[in-house]
């Protein structure tokens, strides 16, 4: 009989995970906890059927790969430089702070300076997989936080393929092996950043023409399962070869893939026809790092879990926070970033186990590492939730907290040569994205004054240098409204796609001017009903306008058609 343990692995799985998914939102808690208790319960730590770990782990892997494809086919490399100046520092600085963290825990626990620092570091990057899930089921995965959320972890990312490169030299001279030295060191760093910044100019400059052209290609064909075949195999190629010839993760290559292929004009399609796989692997992630988890360590050493989660979730997290803040972004910018980083997942995991190997790291260190894991990534849905409550509370009471939200920012204010009573009769454009920068160019073409809100400080750096006028901050904020002189506009334009802070924006800019009018953008028919209903806005569904534009093209071809067959004699 032919071996079946891949297909045992993958029945089981994804059966469990659907039992246990179902159990966990029918109790109010999210289906992701669901999906790791059905790890746990086929896991080999737990008596019954037990799932081939390895097996699980790879398919796993497939998961990471189709979902940081999917992140790619939405994320420009202007997006990505967009927020550069705040994701390239911050989450160096945050995995300093948090490896600083663990360490000084690892050394009140005994461990020696060599097996804190890699302690620490699993402990301070977080689950891309995670975050996106978390991104996505709030509608903030296109919004400045979400992209800045995701830059900060690709960032993470490049920073661990560096860590995992170094740990077997630093192994070495710790081992105090004469053959290493720190000279070897300084060369093994030098050969990865060297082939990491080859595989990224590789993808940018080849990349980005040639595989929008073969996706094109196979498109003219006409046949939709080799379209689907050529999307997934250039998620799964990309990031294979990425790992085997320049040493980057599967994530990162495939994240790099799918910027590339949004060069081209299919790349809407290839996002739809890969979001089946990546929805049933990316729950078979969850379902493997479930059967990871040993729950005896939460009766052994319920002290050291406990410690680890508070660093998980709040040590690393307030380190974020503060330093988001001291880049003179808003509060509610501040608690998504921190929100995202409360959790550990794939790098730590590979981490941990290479730790381990290397004799750097004790086996405590990987069972520690695991519950903290789980137990953070169930958490994380939770932690999300707590963000506009906790921003509510803390602008109730706390004087300090308001002021964060109106931070002390030259770019905050419009500038002082600008006369007030000259503002009246404007438009206030809250996003400048990619729909926002579309609007100003029109409203620029037409010569009708507006104001820019943006969360961008680099984005209104622009603006301003071009002579436009534009403040920093969220739109859902009073004060930053009051800046565009909302009470004196004629219109209110949101090109945002986070419908809950439109209808902030709405209710703050009603509250200030009662006859200003609204335009908003919805991606649901149902929402759009609602601010229809509840704030009496003018809506554009996306599917909506669009069906429009082809009806009046239809028409008009039509028409000529028509007239056509009438002008002949």
């Amino acid at each position: 009989m032919h071996g079946t343990d891949l297909i045992t692995t993958i029945a089981a799985a994804l059966g469990m995970a659907l039992v246990f998914g179902f159990l966990a939102v029918r109790v109010k808690l999210p289906a992701l906890a669901g999906y790791l208790l059905a790890g746990i319960v086929i896991g080999p730590f737990t008596p019954g059927f037990v799932a081939d770990t390895a097996l699980a782990s790879e398919l796993a892997e497939i998961g990471v790969i189709l979902l940081m494809f999917g992140v790619g086919l939405h994320f420009s490399l202007d997006d990505l430089l967009s927020v550069k100046k705040i994701a390239l520092p911050g989450a160096i600085v945050q995995i300093a702070a948090a490896t600083a963290m663990g360490a000084a825990l690892a050394a009140w626990w005994g461990w020696n300076l060599t097996a804190g620092i890699v302690f620490g570091l699993s402990l301070s990057t977080a689950s891309t997989v995670v975050l996106l899930k978390a991104l996505e089921s709030r509608g903030i995965l296109a919004t400045p936080n979400g992209r800045i959320a995701v830059g900060w972890l690709v960032v993470e990312d490049l920073a661990m393929v560096l860590v995992l490169v170094l740990l077997p030299p630093v192994a070495e001279i710790a081992s105090g092996n004469s053959a290493a030295s720190p000279g070897s060191l300084a060369g093994t760093l030098a050969l990865t950043v060297g082939k990491v910044a080859m595989f990224i100019a590789l993808m940018l400059v080849v990349g980005r023409r040639f595989f929008p052209w073969l996706l094109w290609q196979v498109a003219r064909t006409g046949s939709r399962e080799l379209f689907t075949l050529c999307v997934v195999g250039a998620a799964l190629g990309i990031a294979y070869g990425s790992s085997a010839l320049f040493g980057v993760s599967f994530a990162l290559g495939a994240f790099f893939a799918g910027m590339v292929l949004r060069e081209s004009a299919l790349s809407y399609r290839a996002a739809e026809e890969s979001l089946p796989l990546r929805d049933a692997f990316a729950v078979l992630f969850f379902v493997s790092v479930g059967m990871l988890f040993d729950p005896r360590v939460l009766v052994e050493q319920p002290l050291q879990v406990l410690a680890v989660v508070a660093i998980i979730v709040f040590g690393k997290s307030l380190a974020a926070f503060l330093l988001v803040l001291a880049f003179r972004y808003p509060l509610n910018t501040a608690l998504t970033v921190s929100a995202s980083l409360a959790q550990i997942g794939e790098f730590a995991f590979i981490l941990v186990g290479l730790g381990v190997a290397l004799g750097m790291l004790p086996v405590q260190g990987q069972s520690l590492i695991l519950a903290g894991a789980l137990i953070s990534i169930a958490l994380n849905p939770l932690v999300f939730r707590a963000v506009e409550p906790v921003q509510a509370w803390l602008r109730r009471h706390s004087a300090r907290a308001r002021r964060l939200e109106s931070p002390d920012d030259p770019l905050a204010e419009l500038p002082a040569d600008v006369a007030a009573d000259t503002l009246t009769d404007h438009i206030v454009l809250a996003g400048y994205g990619r729909v926002g920068r579309r609007i100003a160019d029109a409203l620029d073409a037409e010569g009708l004054p507006y104001i820019v809100a943006e969360q961008q400080r680099e984005a209104v750096e622009k603006l301003r240098g071009r002579g436009h006028k534009a403040v920093v901050g969220d739109a859902s904020d009073p004060g930053v409204l009051i800046q565009a002189h909302v009470a004196r506009a004629r219109l209110l334009v949101i090109a945002t796609p986070d419908s809950f802070r439109a209808r902030k924006m709405i209710e703050i800019a009603r509250t200030l001017n009662p006859a200003i009018r609204v335009v908003v953008r919805s991606h649901s028919v149902d929402e759009a009903a609602l601010l229809r209903r509840e704030h009496a806005a003018d809506v554009l569904v996306g599917e909506e306008e669009l069906a429009q534009s082809m009806v009046l093209r239809v028409r008009a071809h039509a028409r000529q058609a028509g007239a056509d067959v009438f002008a002949q004699p």
